[in-house]
């Protein structure tokens, strides 16, 4: 038995099995590129689902956590650190935004973003108590905690994890009328994806950002955008709602925000908004350390000098332009924006991951017919063109 061989079976039999991960164990990484432990080296165009758009290993992030390894580490909120004032002053303004509050992974984030609205919309707005309503789309994916999935559309997301958490009504993605109908004066938000990752890399009509963000001013209500996947530089932008000049009232940021290196996540708005909270009312112990402040303040940084959202925005054009040449007998419909791609295809999916992966480049179906293409946006022309010709033979079967 090889090494990758036993290691698999180890995750086999002691792992729960709520992933169905492609044979491979990654043993180290860099830039875009990965090795596992038999020494094959694999091309990564999903990047952990944009957790890793400035490549695996980047210096300057890796460098801004062994400087803080050797200072601290954690104090929890109990007490200030130096990185938390410059990270949560950075950031906001990054986001044109007053005020962050820093959590962890990108479900609770969202779970942060929910009780903010719901608390300003009685606290703030005036929605009777425990009147208020939150709208979300289907297709929606936000995480996976009991309330995300409870306004989940997903069957695998949902099934059996009730009772459900109420409060929540879900719209079709793209219907400006049906959420225009959906509103009341007791809506106290719209979560939205500016582009749907998980349901395969959905992109809205035009317009459709600016038309929520016009009904939410009109009704008074939240427009709270979930840029964990498609934020800081993922589709050429550095958020999503930028395509269409449209600023939200709340950003729920997450994934790249630790670049790679550290789950960090965070909710950003204005003072009016996030000003709700009073010391008690909501927390994390490790939400806003001090490495996963160091770390992000690096991000930060990287992303104000825009290279990134450039380079998203030159190479994604590239490669829907080579996308959009794939035969339409394999290939139903091509969506995206920047370094970020859902191929539809005819057939199965996981066939074509599983020929990827012999082949040396890695990518991850969802929804049993979308191949998702997300690269480190690192990632070099060269590279980028060798493995868009290797999905052009797993196509072929």
């Amino acid at each position: 038995m090889s090494k990758a061989d036993e290691l698999r079976a180890m995750s086999e039999e002691h792992s729960a099995h709520n992933y169905h991960p492609l044979p491979i164990v990654i043993a180290e990484a860099d830039g875009a590129w990965v090795t596992d432990v038999d020494g094959n080296r694999y091309l990564d165009m999903l990047a952990a689902y944009s957790a890793v758009n400035f490549g695996h290993r980047n210096p300057r992030l890796t460098e801004a956590a062994k400087r803080q390894l050797d200072q601290v580490t954690l104090v929890s909120r109990a007490f200030d650190h130096d990185q938390f004032g410059p990270f949560v002053t950075e950031l906001a303004e990054l986001c044109g935004k007053d005020m962050v509050l820093p959590m962890n992974s990108g479900a609770e984030a969202v779970e942060t973003a929910l009780k903010t609205a719901r608390k300003w919309g009685y606290e703030v707005k005036g929605v009777p108590a425990g009147e208020a309503n939150i709208i979300t789309f289907e297709g929606n994916f936000h995480g996976r905690t009991t309330t995300i999935v409870s306004f989940s559309t997903d069957p695998d997301a949902k099934d059996s994890y009730g009772p459900y958490t109420p409060g929540f009504r879900t719209v079709p993605y793209g219907d400006v009328d049906a959420l225009k109908a959906a509103m009341d004066s007791s809506t106290v938000g719209v979560l939205i994806e500016p582009i749907q990752g998980e349901a395969g890399v959905n992109v809205p009509p035009s317009g459709f950002l600016r038309a929520v963000r016009e009904l939410c001013t009109a009704n008074g209500s939240l427009m709270i955008a979930d840029e964990i996947q498609s934020g800081l530089g993922r589709t050429g932008t550095t958020f999503a709602c930028d395509h269409e000049d449209v600023v939200p009232d709340v950003y729920i940021l997450g994934k790249a925000l630790g670049g790679g290196i550290m789950p960090v996540s965070a909710v950003v708005a204005d003072s009016d908004v996030l000003g709700v909270f009073k010391p008690g009312q909501h927390g994390s112990t490790f939400g806003g350390n001090p490495l996963a402040c160091a770390i992000a303040r690096e991000v930060v940084a990287i992303l104000k000098s825009g290279e990134f959202q450039q380079r998203s925005r030159e190479l994604g054009a590239h490669m829907h332009e080579r996308l959009g040449r794939l035969p339409n007998d394999v290939v139903r419909e091509v969506r995206g924006r920047g370094l970020w791609a859902g191929i539809e295809l005819n057939g199965e999916a996981r066939p074509v991951s599983e020929r990827l992966m012999e082949l040396g480049v890695l990518a991850k179906e969802t929804h049993e017919t979308t191949i998702r293409l997300a690269p480190p946006l690192v990632i070099s022309r060269a590279d980028l063109d060798w493995a868009l010709d290797q999905l052009e033979i797993a196509l072929k079967g």
